[in-house]
């Protein structure tokens, strides 16, 4: 293929950041999207927290312990990182440069800390996505139902949660998940619409020069 039709960007593929409050469906959502997309993989990030009833590792998370993940950031290997209830989560670069550098678009599933770390990468195509929940009573719900946590920790999510929304603003798109699959289309359009901007006019000047006198 000729240089000069080759492509010029360093990092074609889009960093797609999807977040969320606990409960609000960031996870279930990534899921669906991950489904739809051949040309899609997604961050998994590290976490020092411990694993719950099936999840995997590596495919969830990377569960490591406070040491490791500390030696992670020492040696730059981040794009990313922040405590969220206590426990340490991050993105590893490696994996995300070697996919975006061959055009092939990566999502993440972080909250706002991330979101933020990542915006100032400014190497990078970044699109990013806030979902919210209908209404704060519903979210309460959607955590209760899971089953998953103390009334404690709920009450401490959604004193959480309120802080987390207050950052809706720095995000290029807000999505209402009130019903699940009209979130998922939404955010499909938006994918899209990122897929063919993506696709950039290329300067053409000296190949024609010397191609097509």
């Amino acid at each position: 293929m000729s240089k000069y039709i080759e492509a010029e960007d360093r990092f074609p593929g889009t960093m797609i950041i999807i977040s969320s409050p606990s409960g609000a469906g960031k996870t279930t959502i990534t899921r669906k999207l991950l489904e739809l997309y051949d040309n899609i993989e997604l961050s998994v990030s590290v976490t020092t927290r411990k694993k719950r009833a099936g999840e995997v590792d590596g495919k969830d998370y990377f569960f490591i312990d406070k040491t490791s993940y500390d030696k992670l950031v020492r040696d730059d290997s981040m794009l990313e990182d922040a405590e969220v209830f206590g426990n340490y989560y991050g993105t590893p670069k490696k994996f995300v440069v070697d996919n975006i550098s061959k055009g092939t678009n990566v999502i993440f599933d972080i909250d706002w800390q991330g979101a933020r770390e990542i915006a100032k990468h400014k190497e990078f195509h970044v699109v990013s996505i806030f979902i919210l929940p209908p209404s704060m009573q519903a979210l309460r719900e959607r955590l209760e139902s899971r089953s998953l946590d103390s009334v404690d920790i709920i009450n401490d999510r959604m004193t959480k949660a309120k802080s987390e929304i207050s950052h809706y603003d720095e995000y290029k798109y807000v999505v209402l998940n009130d019903d699940i699959n009209e979130a998922v289309s939404k955010i499909k359009n938006v994918i899209d619409y990122y897929s063919l901007r993506n696709v950039r006019p290329r300067n053409y000047t000296d190949f024609i020069k010397e191609n097509l006198k």
